[in-house]
């Protein structure tokens, strides 16, 4: 496998997203599929939000015109199940559907992977696997929509932990993942450009939801010949651990606060390090940085020896451990905690 053969769909994803957005922008300012500020954005003004459209697009040209013709089955489905969400995503975007309509069509993209034999592997016994491979497509869709929360997050991490997913998948051979990750990367740094604070164009629900079922496939689709089950289920967590962190730390606050996990509020990581006194650019860099440093010990679990490779791993979960608690800490001390919603009287 020669690895410049995946440079044109890198560029082509790139290229093409860099290109549609503009016209996904005007077409959102037509149909009125804007966010408007509210108390609970950082944003003070209107932005056109189908910047998903040119993301799916571009996602799209590149595999069609570069993808290895032996998996065109799996691409199918995994094509489908991003169409649903796209499709999913832009309604709720121009008519606020509610997350209830969002879970289903994550579901249905999901088992639509399971008919294709895209699932993981870990028990061996569909009755168990099936239920995980959509409960992690749950997760890291919806953590990738729950990170869309300031300029540039979402397509900035999922470019990072695309580029990693390239790495790993072509280190173990694998055509397909490598394809796909190189498509993901480059269409996420097309919209990026638009996107980056101060961004012109928000990527919306069309675009979270996509960007999140392409990286919960990419984890799922890595195999790995040499390091045993018990090591190589860490690594597309650590890799997508920013995302990870995030949903998990977010809902445990709301459930905690009595509040619904689907209520919105100012409670993500990035809020909690703008409240101590980061900028937004500087909480972007920050969170980069941690995309980078916890895909790059993902990258050393799956290429050191297994013993050493299960200590660092363990290592980088304990470090997110620690950074869960420093971050509680903080809504505790510098966050004053939204109150749940009052119930209006009975008649």
């Amino acid at each position: 496998m020669d690895a410049l053969q995946f440079i044109p769909i890198l560029l082509v994803g790139f290229a093409a997203s860099l290109g549609f957005t503009p016209v996904s922008r005007q077409i959102a300012m037509r149909l009125g599929v804007v966010d408007k500020p509210n108390q609970r954005k950082i944003h003070q003004d209107h932005k056109p939000m189908m910047g998903g459209l040119a993301i799916y697009g571009a996602l799209v040209l590149s595999l069609l015109l570069f993808s290895p013709p032996q998996h065109l089955k799996e691409l199918g489905a995994i094509l489908t199940g991003a169409a649903l969400l796209a499709v999913v995503g832009l309604l709720d975007d121009r008519y606020n559907l509610g997350i209830r309509i969002r879970l289903v069509a994550m579901v249905v993209a999901s088992l639509g992977l399971v008919a294709t034999g895209i699932s993981i592997q870990l028990f061996r016994s569909p009755w168990i696997d099936i239920p995980i491979t959509v409960l992690w497509v749950l997760t890291v869709t919806n953590a990738a929509n729950f990170m869309d929360n300031m300029d540039g997050l979402t397509a900035g991490f999922t470019a990072i932990a695309a580029g990693y997913f390239v790495v790993i998948a072509f280190s173990q051979g694998l055509t397909l993942v490598t394809s796909l990750a190189a498509a993901l990367a480059g269409s996420a740094v097309g919209f990026l450009i638009y996107n980056f604070n101060p961004a012109s164009v928000f990527m919306g629900d069309m675009g979270a939801l996509v960007l999140g079922f392409i990286l919960a496939v990419l984890g799922i689709k890595l195999k790995f010949g040499t390091q045993p089950l018990n090591v190589t289920w860490m690594i597309p967590i650590l890799v997508l651990a920013l995302p990870l962190f995030d949903i998990t730390l977010v809902v445990i606050t709301r459930l905690m606060e009595g509040r619904s996990p689907a209520q919105a509020g100012k409670d993500h990581t990035s809020h909690r390090l703008m409240s101590i006194g980061f900028s937004q650019r500087q909480t972007i860099f920050i969170l980069y940085g941690a995309c980078i440093i916890f895909g790059f010990i993902g990258v050393l679990v799956g290429a050191a020896p297994p013993d050493i490779a299960l200590r660092i791993g363990i290592a980088g979960l304990c470090f997110l451990a620690a950074l869960f608690l420093l971050m509680m800490w903080i809504r505790l001390r510098y966050q004053k905690p939204t109150p749940p919603p009052q119930q209006s009287p009975q008649a």
